[in-house]
């Protein structure tokens, strides 16, 4: 008789999606398929199960990001765009955003949602796929982007993928990417920019300091000219995007009986639209003279791209005014490619990655029926 010892893993079953139920109940399960960066393929096979069902829909899976179209022959073609990966689960003891997700009440009465992605982004990615099940006859054509690795660094992210394997599936005339807005259009976003200035110095004995030469003393100039900055506020086709420029790292010295040899800051730029990181980076060099900069990250902003009639038409469809976005967003990519690119979706953004992250279920409600009200109009 022969035994297996090998160990056994647990079979996790398939996840499965009703694309038809309420849209907020649609989120809470898209939060229940944890769904880590790197982790999306579950949460990727529950989505492309529920679009292969609905016949008005041509599917095509790149890894573990999908794209649905619709094959009207209108003349107008409409991108709707989310992330499925999250940020890692919070480690706080007690946070309420994470994964399962839990409903509450807040003080109003009001249902609110908590869980990791509530905000960012699984209520807009329910949204989308609610929207897909919904329009089977919408007033344009319209192409639904879901995409693995954004909460990563760009070289992996899936949306980038997309456009190097199959670009032609992502041709459109404008693009909604569903990031938290707090139901108000955000147009375009700033673009931002790493660098990496370090100081040299030489190491002596503490007690003999000056014998030695500080490197992180010589960092002080560095960070003084950092602290008195003013950001600028530039105004890009009628938004007004205001930049910063901090210092978001720092290290230096070995022990705390030695003078440090050497010391680094790294500095983040967040540069209104109608810069390139080219100008970004001249624009920090001239700020800081005497000093090398290092480039080690940067991606271009986008412009509003408000312009658009089918920009418009959705702005007056929501009617508010529309606000800058002042973090980078993957509208940058679709600007890029030629796609005039909005950010739009329910939830607060501040909340996004928070331990206590969540969204209203009001809020996925409203958002799933502006994007209906403004595809299914005659």
């Amino acid at each position: 008789m022969t035994y297996d010892n090998q160990p056994h893993q647990a079979v996790v079953p398939p996840a499965v999606i009703d694309p038809h139920a309420d849209v907020a109940l649609l989120t809470q399960a898209l939060i229940d398929i944890e769904s880590v960066s790197g982790n999306e393929r579950r949460i990727a096979d529950a989505v492309e199960t529920a679009l292969r069902a609905m016949d008005h829909l041509s599917v095509h899976r790149d890894g573990d990001s999908i794209v649905a179209r619709t094959g009207l022959g209108r003349s107008e073609r409409v991108i709707l765009a989310g992330h499925l990966d999250t940020v890692p689960l919070p480690t706080t003891p007690g946070s309420r955003g994470t994964v399962p997700s839990v409903w509450e009440l807040n003080d109003d009465g009001a249902e609110v949602l908590y869980g990791r992605g509530a905000t960012d982004m699984k209520g807009g990615v329910a949204v989308q796929i609610a929207l897909a099940a919904a329009l089977t006859d919408p007033n344009r054509d319209i192409t639904y982007v879901f995409y693995d690795h954004e909460e990563v660094e760009g070289s992996k992210s899936g949306l980038g993928r997309l456009y190097r394997n199959c670009p032609e599936l992502l041709e459109g005339d404008f693009a909604i990417l569903l990031e938290p807005t707090n139901g108000t259009v955000e147009g375009g976003c700033n673009g931002t920019i790493r660098f990496r200035v370090t100081t040299e110095g030489r190491a002596a004995h503490s007690a003999r300091a000056w014998m030695g030469e500080n490197a992180i003393h010589g960092m002080a100039e560095v960070l003084t000219k950092l602290a008195v900055h003013r950001p600028v506020t530039t105004s890009v086709d009628g938004l007004d995007f205001r930049e910063s420029l901090n210092a978001v790292r720092i290290s230096g010295g070995i022990a705390g009986n030695v003078i440090p040899d050497r010391c680094e800051v790294e500095i983040n730029y967040r540069f209104a639209p109608d810069r390139t990181p080219d100008e970004a980076e001249a624009y920090v060099a001239a700020l800081l003279p005497g000093f090398t900069l290092e480039r080690t990250d940067a991606a271009a902003g986008a412009r509003p791209g408000l312009n658009h009639p089918a920009a418009a038409a959705f702005v007056a469809t929501v009617g508010q005014p529309p606000k800058p976005k002042y973090g980078w967003t993957d509208v940058a990519r679709f600007s890029a490619a030629g796609v005039p690119a909005v950010n739009f979706g329910p939830g607060d953004p501040l909340l996004a990655h928070s331990d206590d992250e969540h969204v209203p279920a009001q809020a996925i409600r409203d958002c799933w029926s502006a994007l209906h009200r403004w595809l299914s109009a005659a």
